[in-house]
């Protein structure tokens, strides 16, 4: 009986091995691949999203696409990014070794599966500085295409989005165009997030709040408006974000596009929006309660809402004493009607009123016009326009040669012209003191605006004399009177604010007196420092002397 029941077992022993050998391969390999879907899901999900992200983005050069697996092969998982717009090593240290199989802390989550795969990778990758999570692939790929990394988990809807952000940019330099000879050097750059932390480290407030938001269809720029959520008047932000967000068109590529968008006065000559490049200049337009808008991809931020006598005013004027800032101002004021009037003040003179000039002065000038074959509107026109074009000339050429070649073709051309006879010394030099008195106005939007204006004023000079100019005058401030910078009048504080705000603009007061903001901004907090803060040193007869100024050593022993 032993005997039976042991050769029973053998033979039962014996039949998984007969049927294997009899061939039955095919439920064999359905446990097997059983098995396999126990330990990863269904592969069609991941490759459908690549295949759409290869008909959204095309066969792009710089797409790189990297599909691995992890938990021991159970969950499939791709990286998406844009090469040259992320961290490499960033990218392989801290996202690529957490997850990979050999890591020790990996070992730890046995339990890995595409349902919890997301959450536990995301805590891994705790070494990178930002972390979010997409809802679909439309999101994800713009993130991508701002420089992010994007994580896919086949079967997981979620996209685990990895800030891997890293790209050549340019170094903080001064400003060219806004050059100071006292005052910090930094100036913005191209980089958004370089920019914002150059304001952070001037304006260390909890209040200050940098808002984001993205136009352009084909671009994606983003924008910030940044603000003191306490000092800017709530009218003059939901109107900026309101006229942004209005903003429909395929490509934002400078700030220049947001501010014809934005202004109110599109076709005017003169601008209604201030832009700087100093860091300086725009967190002290912060401080005062206005909004700035910085663009990505440029260093020029604009500053809203804006007054004309602003572009007259110089970041200096407030690093040097008060009475340094006001003969400075009351010069470019000076400079400005210069640059406006003085040429077609000149041909008004010389054609229809020259009675008004001193007899030696008529005499020299009439001998130095004698021979010229045109008449002095023409001789103006053609000298402006020859000026103009070596300007524009001097900005387009290399920096190396373009400041010789304005300077240069300057004395040569005008030379040539006086000794050719066809203008007269005299105009050469107003035209030349005309074009010196525009380099000296700080803002250059303002400054050509001027220089546009001035042809008009030349016509109307050679037309009707004085009289036209007047008219050409009273009809430019017509014009100013009634723009707005978003709700605010272009000419305040002159036609609307304060004789506080108006000496203010003239007449740059010491810090101890600046105790208000103006009032024309409607601030919710006007006041800037209490009262006056100037120090006065009490008189000796009313202080208590220090032993350093008695010569008693011993005065503070007792």
């Amino acid at each position: 009986m032993n005997a039976f029941s042991a050769i029973v077992k053998k033979l039962i022993k014996l039949l998984p091995a007969a049927g294997n050998a009899k061939g039955p391969e095919k439920p064999l390999q359905n446990n097997r691949n059983s098995r396999a879907e126990d330990r990863r899901p269904d592969s069609s999900d991941l490759d459908r999203r690549l295949e759409l992200v290869r008909e959204r983005l095309g066969e792009s050069g710089d797409l790189v696409t990297r599909v691995f697996t992890s938990g021991n092969g159970r969950v499939r998982l791709a990286l998406l990014y844009i090469d040259g717009m992320v961290d490499r090593k960033l990218l392989s240290d801290n996202v690529l070794r957490p997850i990979q199989d050999d890591n020790p802390l990996l070992r730890h989550y046995k339990e890995l599966r595409p349902n919890n795969a997301l959450t536990l990778i995301e805590a891994l990758v705790t070494n990178v500085s930002e972390t979010a999570t997409a809802p679909d692939l439309t999101q994800a790929l713009r993130r991508v295409l701002s420089g992010d990394t994007a994580l896919l988990v086949d079967g997981e809807e979620r996209i685990l989005i990895l800030g891997t952000r890293f790209w050549a940019m340019r170094a903080v330099t001064e400003p060219e165009t806004e050059s100071a000879v006292r005052g910090p050097r930094e100036g913005f750059t191209e980089t958004l997030r370089v920019n914002t932390s150059l304001l952070r480290r001037r304006i260390r407030h909890e209040k200050l709040r940098l808002e984001t938001m993205r136009i352009g269809r084909r671009t994606g720029t983003d924008i910030i408006l940044a603000y003191i959520a306490d000092l800017v008047n709530p009218r003059v932000l939901a109107e900026a974000r309101q006229r942004i967000a209005a903003i429909d068109t395929d490509a934002i590529l400078e700030s220049g596009y947001i501010e014809e968008f934005i202004e109110d006065s599109p076709w005017s000559v003169f601008p209604q929006i201030e832009h700087t490049e100093r860091v300086d200049k725009a967190a002290a337009a912060i401080l005062e309660g206005r909004l700035v808008i910085m663009t990505d991809n440029t260093p020029i931020a604009l500053i809203v809402p804006t007054f004309f006598f602003q572009f007259l005013q110089a970041a200096e004027d407030y690093y040097e004493r008060f009475f340094i800032g006001i003969a400075l101002r009351m010069l470019r004021l000076f400079v400005m009607n210069v640059a406006l009037i003085l040429p077609a003040a000149y041909v008004a003179v010389i054609t229809f009123h020259q009675e008004m000039l001193p007899t030696p002065l008529l005499l020299s000038i009439a001998a130095a016009r004698e021979g010229v074959p045109v008449p002095a509107v023409a001789e103006a026109l053609l000298m402006e326009a020859t000026f103009e074009v070596l300007r524009e000339a001097g900005v387009r050429l290399p920096k190396t040669v373009g400041q010789a070649v304005s300077i240069v073709g300057g004395l040569v051309v005008g030379d040539a012209a006086i000794r050719a006879g066809l203008v007269s010394p005299s105009m050469v030099i107003i035209v030349a003191t005309t074009a010196i008195s525009t380099f000296a106005i700080p803002a250059f939007s303002a400054s050509i605006s001027l220089r546009l204006l001035r042809f008009p004023l030349i016509f109307l000079a050679g037309m009707m004399g004085l009289y036209g100019v007047i008219i050409g005058l009273l009809a430019i401030l017509i014009h100013l009177a009634s723009l707005q910078s978003f709700g605010v009048p272009y000419l305040t504080p002159l036609a609307h604010g304060t004789a506080r705000d108006a000496l203010k603009t003239f007449a740059r007061p010491p810090w101890s007196l600046a105790t208000w903001r103006p009032k024309v901004l409607d601030t919710p907090d006007r006041r800037r420092q209490a009262g006056n803060m100037r120090y006065r040193p009490k008189p000796p007869e009313e202080r208590e002397l220090t032993h350093e100024e008695t010569g008693d050593k011993d005065a503070g022993k007792r």
